[in-house]
């Protein structure tokens, strides 16, 4: 498929394409997503994932050396998931991120786990936080692209 015919592909930035390829992937394991979603103050993950068990990933996509050097955030991630990934491309030098880290290679169309992480299952008061966020956090996303001056009368974001 070329960019002719996918016009995501032409105006998406290279996080943004690695995120779809990871969300399609995911979709395989039965697990829901969302992109962009803030778990608390000063942090934004790449993408979340909720499973069929209730079970929450957080995937963060790096689409070069730069991108995970400059990052000095990542680890506050951590606290917000039981299993917590990279999503790089197949050219990414992989040796430079942290072996404790679940490992997706990814792009636009596909994804495939290289590595799983250990699992980390969150306390239960987080979790119901988390899924409310997501699930307003999808909702909202949903509003705004069925009605997309809804969010801007009231403050919020997608």
């Amino acid at each position: 498929m070329t960019a002719d015919i996918d016009p995501f592909i032409s105006n998406a930035q290279p996080g943004q394409l690695l995120a779809r390829g990871v969300c399609r992937h995911l979709r395989s394991y039965d697990f829901v997503t969302v992109e962009e979603l803030v778990p608390t103050r000063g942090l934004r993950v790449d993408v979340m994932a909720l499973g069929p068990k209730g079970e929450v990933w957080v995937v963060e996509c790096k689409s070069s050396r730069t991108d995970f050097t400059s990052d000095s955030k990542w680890q506050n991630y951590l606290d917000w998931c039981d299993r917590y990934f990279f999503a790089v491309d197949q050219d990414f030098p992989t040796e430079i991120l942290p072996d404790d880290a679940g490992l997706i290679i990814a792009d636009a169309y596909h994804a495939e786990i290289i590595r799983m992480p250990d699992e980390d299952k969150l306390a239960a008061a987080r979790r119901k936080v988390l899924h409310m966020k997501f699930a307003r956090h999808a909702a909202l996303r949903l509003q705004s692209y069925r009605d997309p001056g809804v969010p801007a009368m009231f403050g919020g974001e997608t």
